[in-house]
């Protein structure tokens, strides 16, 4: 008698009796659809999240934050504009860079690819490089060496290891007595380098600062500065203050402009397989729906007492919405427990099934990542719960207002 009339009678009709056990089992169908939906919404977003945490630190570990560069092109007063950069509050470290396209050559092996032109002690501090190598030493790129540093696809593309040579051909052409020919120059191999990334180990290279000014003819001139800033996911925001500091007279690009595209690409992927498994719980509420209409169907006669005791359409209502709503939010807390438990652990879950069938879902043969990441996201798991409670109350509307339109005359007629 201290319970609202619609919640007590709602949750006494989410009980199994003997006589509706089957209206009890569909019931509990639809609770574990809901739970199941969940738990498959909350895993598969914690590991696209954790693919991209793990991708977006790889490419971090070889790209700046940021990138200065000059309006027209390179920079001549790079020394003066550096000095100028390292006093922004926001910029943990900055060093210049020549970036320049390249073919390589190795006997009948050619390749295309992006050499950048660095000082290895100034990278140090807007990249990881040094951590990627595998062979040889950073610090080898000297001015006037002629050293390279590759990565490792591109290296075995090429069939070269360290103390090997490649010829580097620019895009920069030289006048001979035989006619126009471009510009080549020996190299010798001194490191290799595995970031991880096809992009990077596939078709970049390093070579020392002053090597490939020469090679561009820029002779004192950079293409731009690389900067390291306080907090990466920042960046747009940082990159703005810092080129409106300068007077707007150079462009920043942050890393979330260089590799737009792909980014864009895992968050829609990521969108999609959300609507996707979200289904899952569709169906599970389009079971709320069937399993309260039969409730409806068999609780006529009860309804129709209710109504000449004087309950309200309204409350009629209410208590059926009860029983809906009372699966949805038992079968999205049990989704919630379990899809959690599942996301923190599925590393390990994985590892046990591949030893146990002997198998490997991701070949470190064929993948760089050979483990399955998984990061939970309280935002994802708030929206999932969200989404799967919010369907599972529509699910209850239409069946709950048949039953508030039962005629009580009606409903006793064969009674």
């Amino acid at each position: 008698m201290y319970h609202p009339l619609p919640l007590y009678i709602g949750l006494r009709y989410t009980r199994a009796k003997r006589r509706n056990h089957f209206i009890s089992f569909i019931s509990l169908i639809s609770m574990l659809g809901i739970m199941l939906g969940i738990v498959a919404l909350i895993v598969v977003l914690s590991v696209m999240n954790g693919f991209q945490t793990e991708i977006q630190a790889r490419i971090l570990g070889m790209a700046s934050d940021a990138t200065l560069s000059g309006p027209y092109g390179d920079l001549s007063n790079w020394r003066e504009l550096l000095e100028r950069v390292r006093k922004n509050k926001a910029v943990v470290g900055a060093a210049p860079y020549v970036e320049l396209q390249a073919m390589l050559v190795n006997g009948s092996s050619v390749s295309g690819a992006q050499l950048r032109g660095i000082l290895p002690k100034e990278e140090d501090q807007v990249a990881e490089l040094r951590e990627e190598m595998i062979r040889g030493n950073l610090d080898d790129l000297v001015a006037g060496g002629y050293e390279i540093v590759l990565g490792q696809e591109l290296a075995a593309y090429l069939g070269v290891g360290v103390g090997d040579m490649v010829t580097v051909v620019t895009p920069q052409v030289s006048a001979t007595p035989i006619g126009i020919m471009p510009r080549l120059k020996a190299f010798t191999v001194t490191g290799i380098f595995a970031a991880g990334m096809s992009d990077y180990d596939r078709y970049t290279g390093f070579v020392s600062l002053a090597d490939a000014a020469k090679l561009m003819r820029l002779g004192d001139n950079v293409t731009g500065l690389r900067l390291k800033l306080t907090d990466v996911y920042e960046a747009p925001r940082l990159s703005v203050d810092i080129a409106r500091e300068l007077g707007g007279a150079y462009r920043v690009v942050d890393w979330t402009q260089q590799h737009q595209n792909f980014f864009a690409a895992l968050r829609n992927e990521k969108r999609m397989m959300s609507i996707i498994l979200f289904l899952i719980v569709a169906v599970a509420a389009f079971n709320i729906v069937s399993t309260l209409v039969m409730v409806v169907t068999d609780k006529r006669p009860d309804i129709a007492i209710l109504r000449t005791l004087g309950a309200s359409p309204a409350r009629i209502m209410g208590i059926f919405m009860v029983q809906g709503t009372t699966i949805g939010a038992v079968g999205t807390l049990l989704g919630i427990v379990a899809g959690i438990a599942l996301a923190l652990n599925v590393e390990l879950i994985v590892a046990w099934i591949e030893g146990l069938f002997g198998i490997h879902f991701l070949d470190p043969n064929i993948y760089y990542i050979s483990k399955l990441p998984s990061d939970v996201h309280a935002s994802d798991v708030v929206r999932v719960a969200a989404g799967a409670f919010f369907t599972s109350m529509l699910a209850t509307l239409y069946p709950a207002w048949r039953a508030a339109r039962t005629d009580p005359a009606e409903a006793l007629r064969y009674e």
